[in-house]
Formats: structure tokens, C-alpha cells, sequence
């Protein structure tokens, strides 16, 4: 520990004295009598206890003085608790995703497959789109998480980080907007396992970093939130990258857009939806833009939790040190006043 104004120690010393001089000097004169010499053998001296107010408000005054001289802790550390958690927002970019919300499933067949974003956007009808809604949907969920950190991965045929973990949120609703059908033009398929995966990486990432710069302890405050409208049907297996999840404590949630049932129903993509459960998080399935928000809205309310970061502090204030005990010693010197054995008589 040191001070910061070391120099007080002078102007504080010459108060006491001060204050000492002119409390000798105003001393009241008594009357003598020829009995003085007895009053002045042991037997008659007043207790060392008599002086014990003063010897409590002179230790005030000197904790005071400290606590004057700004004292400080030249390397601390400081432990920092904030409700949020690290999220990222995994979007399905597959052609699909151009097709309208809740528009009846014609039959699948040769014809009507789409291969490309182009093809999807020649065919579709009028109205909001999946990508539309959903972006709407992520935008909602996005402003309402005050304390978390989040980012943005998109995914077709390959998966992409379009935003870092950030506590901007505005910033992260702008990269929102700036998602279209454009954005990975030539791509349509749906890998679910590259996007989960680059996710998993993004956290980790930052989990890492955090933990090298300022200490971060982590107890399963990560989150993915996956949207899309479709089965994987490309790259790696979403029910490996789950237990890669699940092995670094991370809770993924899934949200079906608009999933045809059709494809609900396959045994894989069941198992799927049970593997994203019995590792803690959810499915939703929105066959509406309603669904969509009201999905979110869940998600929001269901994961709470608490980021707790050690970080070290140069030249930590610890007054409170000295300005705790000069009010304890001060209340007791004026408790000590009050007690008649220790009132001056004289």
C-alpha cells in the first residue's frame, strides 16, 4: 500500500501540534492550598485510564490524516458480477429461406425444387418471406438482451461470422438489416453443422480471450440460437457438433421456420430436435411470423444468467481502510465522554 499525497503528512502533523498548543496554552488556572502535596502522592493520582477519550480521538485523528493522504493499493484484484451471457444467432441462408411465411406446401417433386437463390426469388409469391420474418424476430430478441454479448453467424453451403461478440446492440441490429438473399448469392444449400460449428468456435474464442485478459470464469452462460427452415443437407453432422456443444457447456436452442412437415417428421431430424433437448435447450416451431417473436420472446425469458469477471486494478482507493475506523474510534471517544467516570470534575 501507498499514498498518493504523502505530502499531507506535514499539514497534518502541524494541525496536531497546533491543536495541542492552543489546548495547553487555554488551560484553566486552579487554587492552591497547603494540602497540595498530599493530593500529589501516588495514592491520590488519577488512573492512566482517565486519558482514554483522548487517546481514542487522537487515533481518529491520525486515521483521519490517512485517509486524507489518498491511499492506495498499487496492484488489486477486482471481481465483477453483470447479468448477461455470450450469445450467438446462427440464420439459416438456404434458398428456401426466400420462400413466403406460411405459404400452403405445394407436393414435392423434380419440378418444383429450388436449386439457387435466383430460381427461389423468380418463383416466390408476394408477402414476407421466412428471412424476412425471421429477421424481424432476431432483431426483437436481439434489443431486448441488455447485459449479453452477441454475435451473428449466417449459413448455406458454408457458414460465415457476419458480427463478433459485441454488447453493441444497435450494431449488431445494423448487420441484421444488411442480411439478404444477396449476401451469399451461388450458396442454397443447408449445412446446419458448419453453422453450429462456427458458432461453438465463436464462443470459444471469446471465452478464451476473456480468460487470458481479465480472468472470466464461465458457468454455462454461452447460448446459440439456430434458425432454419430445413434439414441439413450439407457438411458436418449437426448431431456431432451438439455434443461438441454440450461438452464445452453450451446450450443450443433451435427454431423451426416454417418447417414443412414433411421434413419435421424424418427420424433424423427428430433426432435432432431430441438431442437439442436433452442437452438443455429447446425447439420452438414457428409456422408463423406470430410463432417467430413468440419463440424468441421465450427464449429471452428462459436464459438468464450471471458473467463474473476477476480483473486487476492499478492503484485501488482503500480509504475506507483508514475512514471506517476513524468514525468507530471518534463515536467512541464521544461515547466515552459521556460516562461519568471519565468527565472532567476539576
Amino acid at each position: 500500500m501507498r499514498f498518493l499525497r504523502p505530502d499531507l503528512v506535514w499539514w497534518i502533523g502541524a494541525a496536531l501540534v497546533a491543536v495541542g498548543v492552543v489546548r495547553w496554552r487555554v488551560r484553566r488556572t486552579f487554587a492552591a492550598s497547603t494540602t497540595v502535596r498530599w493530593l500529589s502522592a501516588p495514592r491520590y493520582r488519577a488512573s492512566i485510564l482517565r486519558g482514554l477519550p483522548t487517546a481514542v480521538l487522537v487515533v481518529a485523528l491520525i486515521l483521519i490524516g490517512c485517509a486524507l493522504m489518498d491511499p492506495v493499493l498499487p496492484y488489486a484484484q477486482s471481481t465483477i458480477s453483470s447479468r448477461g451471457l455470450d450469445i450467438v444467432v446462427a440464420l439459416d441462408l438456404s434458398s428456401s429461406m426466400l420462400e413466403e411465411m406460411g405459404r400452403p406446401k405445394p407436393p414435392r417433386s423434380f419440378q418444383n425444387l429450388t436449386f439457387s437463390s435466383r430460381d427461389a426469388t423468380l418463383t416466390r409469391a408476394p408477402g414476407e418471406n421466412r428471412l424476412t420474418a425471421t429477421k424481424h424476430a432476431i432483431k426483437t430478441f436481439v434489443t431486448s438482451r441488455r447485459d449479453d454479448r452477441i454475435g451473428l453467424v449466417v449459413f448455406s453451403d458454408n457458414a460465415y461470422v457476419i458480427s463478433p461478440l459485441t454488447f453493441d446492440r444497435d450494431y449488431v441490429v445494423r448487420y441484421v438489416d444488411l442480411v439478404d438473399d444477396q449476401l451469399l448469392r451461388g450458396e442454397g444449400m443447408t449445412s446446419i453443422g458448419d453453422g453450429l460449428a462456427l458458432a461453438n468456435h465463436l464462443l470459444a474464442s471469446a471465452s478464451a480471450r476473456d480468460a487470458a485478459q481479465r480472468g472470466l470464469r464461465r458457468d454455462r452462460n454461452q447460448v446459440v440460437v439456430l434458425f432454419t427452415d430445413g434439414e441439413n443437407n450439407h457438411g458436418r453432422d449437426p448431431m456431432e457438433v451438439l455434443g461438441e456443444s454440450n461438452a464445452a457447456n453450451i446450450r443450443v436452442h433451435m427454431v423451426g421456420v416454417d418447417l414443412e412437415e414433411e421434413i419435421r417428421n424424418k427420424p433424423q431430424v427428430q433426432r435432432l430436435f431430441q438431442s437439442v433437448r436433452r442437452y438443455g435447450g429447446r425447439y420452438f416451431n414457428a409456422a408463423t411470423a406470430r410463432d417467430l417473436d413468440a419463440a424468441s420472446r421465450t427464449i429471452d425469458s428462459v436464459e438468464k444468467g450471471v458473467l463474473v469477471s476477476r480483473s486487476y486494478v492499478r492503484d485501488a482507493p482503500v480509504f475506507q481502510w483508514f475512514a471506517l475506523p476513524a468514525l468507530l474510534c471518534l463515536a467512541a471517544a464521544i461515547g466515552l465522554r459521556a460516562i461519568p467516570y471519565f468527565i472532567d470534575q476539576t
